[in-house]
């Protein structure tokens, strides 16, 4: 996502709503960039490295709020920079109303708390992401790879004028778990213009108040509680989610469009940090659940398993592979402290129920064609909070859960898999170009059964350092082979073949997003088949006889001047009954420099999205 295009608008309603919030001037937060504040490190604290910051209760709302704006000020233009950073509030209440704490997060920056429970960590004040401005306008659609949990957010920003309330105007790649905010919450910054914005992911968080969609194109928020949402724009889903709006798709006279999952399937809440009542560091790792219904912290605390920080290596971005993988082997966790790692052979996660949890965004980065971690096929494992790059050389794959079937090794496919304990991936980017060269033939490749995919944006790079049609080589995002593999906040775009294929049984999608790639060069050079133009966004392989997706969009902005055409942005089996598809569009964007669009919806079904009807959604409720 980065181009500028035309967007539809928030709506009326919205807008009359966003008037009344703008009446005042607009108050700019403007921290300078002096050289960081040194980490204060406390007692009993484990050595989370330089870029862990440590708040505590007890420390001046003006020591931190030095801190956060010094942080902010580096990190909000920083987009492809190699700095991160974790900023992590231990329990207790920050700011107040006479002395609020508000500050802005940028690129590569987590901001948590360290709480068991969201309600243990109060900031009286705001976290907020605004728009970025360039002579182009101001706009959020690159604020990606940042992310906020486990605290609770009571609104206090007096005189902030048109910035009043809890601004998350971010696109992928910012998750928000885990909040509690008491009111309004806006996912679109309207106080500076034209503010278009390509979220978004939001699961277990309770939402006191209003949440303005406003010009976000899609938005997936999962096992949440809201107060009201605003509006829908193209691609709105919930899925678990309690006071979602009614399912309205395609939008209409019923308002959406959304699509309104009752319950989640499968669901498996990422892992956190915390600091237990006796001060000492664990990490919690909450239980699998089935149809599932709210936040998971909602009856009073989150199920699930504690498990000292003793029992996890803590790697630094010095350690070697064979460090990391010698401590794996001795049956410890990994907790990957915020920076860049350099990977040039693999990191190999064997053992069930291990945890690999990053922090601050922490980079994994593939050396000589090396693939940068592979799961054996067990159990229960949980990788977590880890952004993982393609080199310069081409890498087979970025990250593999379990073997191929007929791979020549003892981690056979469907080995140990487990319904009851299932794989879990959440907050996991891959990135093909952007900070630097890069290619990958396959971004993620799941082979085991029994995995929940959570939150996952596979992104071959549209700008950048290393972008080209023949520089930043990407076949796939996606491949799933196991059976019984769920993804809820599924965003794959931009690479040169289908986007998504999917191999297994039983296999479900809840919210989908794509945008094929910008830059192809010729229709010659973009064709699956002789006879099929382009190729599709997700493919469910004809063999596979059930599947189930809903909320799915396709976007095409072809930008090389010539005409480009994908004849199917969803392909499934026509010869089956248990493959259903729920709730798909299509869309051409940007009349202005746009080419070519995309023929059908699903199979040979739906109209075509061209020059014709630029921004505009063509849909497909139901498939077949």
């Amino acid at each position: 996502m980065f181009s500028l295009r035309s967007r539809r608008g928030a709506g009326p309603l919205v807008l009359t709503l966003i008037a009344a919030l703008c009446a005042f001037v607009p108050v700019a937060s403007a921290a300078s960039a002096a050289s960081l504040p040194t980490p204060a490190v406390t007692a009993g604290q484990p050595d989370l490295g330089p870029n862990v910051y440590v708040f505590d209760p007890s420390m001046p709302t003006s020591q931190i709020q030095t801190t956060v704006d010094a942080i902010a000020a580096q990190q909000v233009p920083n987009q492809f920079g190699t700095e991160r950073y974790a900023l992590l509030f231990k329990p207790g209440v920050y700011g107040s109303a006479a002395t609020p704490l508000n500050f802005q997060v940028g690129y590569y920056t987590e901001v948590a708390g360290l709480g068991r429970n969201p309600g243990d960590v109060v900031i009286n004040g705001s976290v907020y992401v605004r728009n970025q401005c360039d002579s182009g306008g101001c706009v959020a659609l690159n604020n990606f790879w940042r992310s906020l949990s486990n605290l609770t957010i009571n609104v206090t920003n007096p005189g902030a004028g048109c910035y009043a309330g809890e601004f998350w105007a971010v696109s992928q790649a910012a998750p928000m778990r885990r909040v509690h905010v008491n009111g309004l919450t806006t996912l679109m910054d309207y106080c500076t213009g034209p503010s278009f914005a390509s979220g978004g992911f939001i699961a277990d968080s309770r939402f006191d108040g209003t949440v303005v969609n406003g010009s976000q194109q899609q938005f997936f928020v999962r096992n949440s509680t809201l107060g009201t949402w605003s509006n829908g724009v193209w691609n709105q889903v919930f899925s678990g989610t309690v006071n979602a709006p009614a399912e309205c798709f395609p939008a209409g006279t019923c308002g959406g469009p959304y699509t309104t999952v009752a319950a989640t399937p499968a669901s498996r809440e990422k892992p956190y940090l915390y600091v237990d009542g006796a001060g000492a560091y664990r990490v919690f790792v909450p239980s699998p659940a089935t149809r599932s219904v709210g936040e998971s912290w909602a009856p009073g605390a989150t199920s699930g398993r504690s498990i000292p920080l003793s029992d996890f290596y803590i790697a630094h971005p010095s350690d070697s592979v064979s460090t990391i993988n010698n401590q794996l082997a001795r049956g410890r966790n990994l907790l990957v402290t915020p920076g860049v790692y350099d990977v040039g052979r693999t990191i190999k996660v064997k053992r069930a129920g291990t945890v690999v949890l990053g922090l601050g965004l922490a980079t994994l980065t593939a050396q000589d064609g090396a693939v940068p971690m592979t799961v054996a096929d067990v159990p229960g494992v949980d990788i977590a909070g880890l952004t993982i790059d393609a080199g310069p050389v081409n890498s087979p794959v970025l990250l593999q859960i379990g073997r191929r079937h007929g791979d020549d090794t003892s981690d056979t496919r469907n080995g140990s898999s487990s319904a009851a304990d299932p794989t879990g991936i959440q907050d996991v980017f891959f990135r093909i170009g952007g900070p630097h060269a890069g290619r990958a033939t396959t971004s993620l490749e799941v082979n085991s059964d029994h995995v929940v995919l959570d939150d996952i944006w596979a992104w071959r790079a549209d700008h950048g350092t290393g972008v080209g049609w023949t520089q930043n080589t990407a076949g796939t995002g996606l491949i799933v082979n196991g059976d019984d593999v769920s993804a809820t906040g599924l965003f794959v775009e931009h690479y040169q073949k289908s986007e998504v294929v999917w191999n297994g049984e039983r296999g479900s999608v809840i919210f989908f997003q794509n945008e094929l790639p910008y830059d192809v060069p010729s229709q010659a050079a973009w064709m699956s088949t002789p006879t099929t133009k382009g190729y599709a966004a997700l493919v469910v392989s004809t063999r596979v006889k059930q599947f189930s997706g809903s909320g799915m969009g396709s976007y095409s902005f072809f930008n090389q001047g010539v005409d480009i055409f994908a004849d199917h942005a969803f392909e499934v089996p026509t010869t089956t009954r248990g493959v259903h598809l729920h709730d798909l569009l299509t869309i051409f964007l940007d009349a202005s420099h746009g080419k070519g669009g995309i023929n059908h919806v699903v199979n040979d079904t739906g109209g075509s999205s061209t020059i014709a009807n630029p921004d505009t959604p063509v849909t497909v409720v139901d498939y077949p």
